[in-house]
């Protein structure tokens, strides 16, 4: 994996966000259910641990806890449901299995934010991930994010784009 993206001192949400990737990697890699990844971020990667330097050490010192375990649970409700919606919006030919590891773990952290109606606003929620993206990647993949998480956006808060 490539280096974490660092957020700006003061941006738990951001943290949050950062967090909830990592730990979706995690658990797709593992195989362990997301309630136990979510404990295991909770107890030994969130918050400063003196003698510790953040991101480099996997920590997240900023994190808004909740927001980390409702994107966390959002994503995990419901998956094939979400995967479905991330697929559809795939190049003719893609599976979800085909896209980097890091990179579904963007996409179905902003698709199950966005799925959370009383969270911030979808035009917020894809430019904290595409802030993410870049630190993850430097190639095509935060374009690619985009227009994913854009067309997801138009699926999922189909009311603040048709002036609902």
């Amino acid at each position: 994996m490539t280096k974490l993206p660092k957020p700006n001192p003061g941006r738990p949400r951001t943290g949050a966000r950062v967090a909830a990737v990592q730990a979706l990697f995690q658990a797709e890699q593992s195989g362990d259910p997301i309630e136990t990844v979510l404990d295991q971020f909770v107890r030994h990667r969130l918050g400063a641990v003196p003698g510790q330097e953040g991101f480099e050490d996997g920590r997240v010192e900023e994190a808004d806890v909740p927001l980390f375990a409702r994107i966390l649970r959002g994503a995990a409700t419901g998956t094939e449901d979400l995967d479905q919606v991330i697929a559809s919006h795939l190049a003719a030919g893609w599976a979800m299995t085909r896209l980097d590891p890091v990179l579904r773990a963007i996409l179905r952290a902003a698709g199950g934010e966005m799925r959370d109606m009383g969270g911030p606003p979808a035009r917020v929620v894809i430019k904290e991930y595409m802030d993410i993206a870049h630190g993850f990647f430097g190639g095509e993949e935060p374009r690619f994010c985009n227009g994913v998480l854009d067309a997801m956006a138009r699926v999922l808060r189909a009311e603040e784009f048709n002036g609902g």
